[in-house]
């Protein structure tokens, strides 16, 4: 059984999923955060590989990613944080989340040996459609990472089956349909649409994109399965706060869906 799966099936609430920015503002503060996020109550991480061209994310993770990459992050550095986290931690789960282009300048094969030597365990490749994923998704199965499919409100039935196929972990279900940290969700459209997905798969369905404060937190937690909590985190690392600052915001959260 995958930490992932093993972390859904021994919760009896729905699972907080924080994201931050690999290397933001820079490797030691980015690596104090993600070493305080378990304890602060993050179920699963999300580590975002920064890219220069982040299509679906708002400006809070945009200069996110720029100012990693400004100070000196690259692929080698990102998964070298995962190694160092896994030092210490072997049981919270660990989710890559980015864009295609920088696993292709790694090397597609390099990276699914590298991530799974490190301690990843899933990824969610933005821009990566169904169609186009075949290479990644053989090589990352074969190293028992978890592909990890996005829904949006726009998803039909008709197409569930395409993005099904090969899916594993559990599903981001990206709330509206704009960037990351864009407004809030509306519960009463996509209740019914996660109701209507449910009946297609066991996966489980995390909520995304919009998910601010531990109100907004509640109120998708009663709807998924999962929360993805990151724009505002993102931004609490922005404006020069510690890690301590960021646990204390991470622990809100977690009490919110509890």
């Amino acid at each position: 059984m995958s930490r992932i799966e093993a972390t859904f099936k021994a919760l009896n609430r729905p699972a907080l999923i924080t994201f931050i920015m690999a290397g933001d503002p820079d490797v030691q503060t980015s690596m104090d955060v993600l070493k305080a996020l378990p304890d602060a109550g993050a179920d699963i991480i999300e580590l975002g590989m920064p890219f220069s061209d982040p299509m679906a994310d708002g400006p809070t993770i945009q200069l996110a990613g720029q100012r990693a990459l400004k100070a000196g992050a690259n692929m080698h550095r990102t998964l070298q944080m995962v190694r160092n986290f896994r030092a210490e931690n072997t049981q919270t789960p660990l989710v890559l989340m980015g864009y295609y282009n920088p696993i292709l300048q790694y090397g597609v094969e390099k990276f699914m040996n590298e991530a799974a030597e490190a301690g990843v365990d899933g990824l969610i490749i933005v821009d990566l459609p169904p169609e186009e994923a075949s290479e990644a998704q053989t090589l990352a199965k074969a190293k028992g990472l978890d592909i990890i499919r996005l829904l949006t409100p726009t998803t039909t039935e008709e197409r569930l089956p395409k993005i099904l196929e090969g899916a594993s972990g559990f599903l981001y279900y990206v709330s509206i349909t704009g960037v990351t940290g864009a407004a809030q969700a509306d519960l009463n459209k996509i209740k019914p649409h996660i109701e209507q997905i449910k009946t297609h798969t066991d996966l489980p369905i995390a909520i995304g994109f919009g998910i601010k404060t531990p109100a907004d937190a509640a109120e998708m937690a009663a709807v998924g399965d999962a929360i993805v909590v990151g724009s505002s985190i993102v931004q609490t690392i922005a404006e020069g706060q510690s890690a301590g600052a960021v646990s204390q915001q991470v622990s809100a959260l977690a009490k919110a869906i509890a």
